[in-house]
């Protein structure tokens, strides 16, 4: 297939398609006419790198992956260097979870003190201006 074909199938451009050919994850095969040629197994490739980056992998990470699937393990990920990706990727996963569960205690802590702070206002006493410039 040619790479609009290929882009279209993969739901991808045609540039993206050229930058990974240029940072050697897809093969640069080009057919008798001079026109880039892929088959089945580029448009694999192609999948398993776009559906990474969804998961947010690094376009350098996804690598690992792509050279598992040319060396024929149907999945990508059944190699060593792509399941040390896994592992790392998960360790940063597991950082960022449990940066986000410190902000939202303290955004919790904030809550309590404002909604205190709110319902301790003096009967009869002037209601808290919160507007700006008014």
């Amino acid at each position: 297939m040619r790479i609009g074909e290929l882009a279209e199938r993969a739901g991808t451009t045609t540039r993206t398609l050229r930058y990974y050919e240029s940072r050697g994850l897809l093969p640069a095969r080009r057919a008798d006419n001079g026109y880039r040629a892929y088959d089945e197994d580029d448009l694999r490739l192609v999948q398993q790198i776009r559906t990474l980056q969804d998961f947010g992998f690094e376009l350098e990470e996804t690598r690992p992956f792509v050279e598992c699937l040319r060396a024929g393990h149907p999945a990508g990920d059944a190699c060593p260097a792509s399941l040390a990706v896994y592992r790392r990727k998960l360790g940063e996963l597991d950082s960022l979870i449990e940066q986000l569960r410190t902000v939202r205690a303290e955004v919790g802590v904030q809550l309590a003190r404002a909604e205190l702070e709110a319902g301790a206002a003096l009967p009869g006493g002037p209601e808290p201006r919160c507007e700006l410039g008014g």
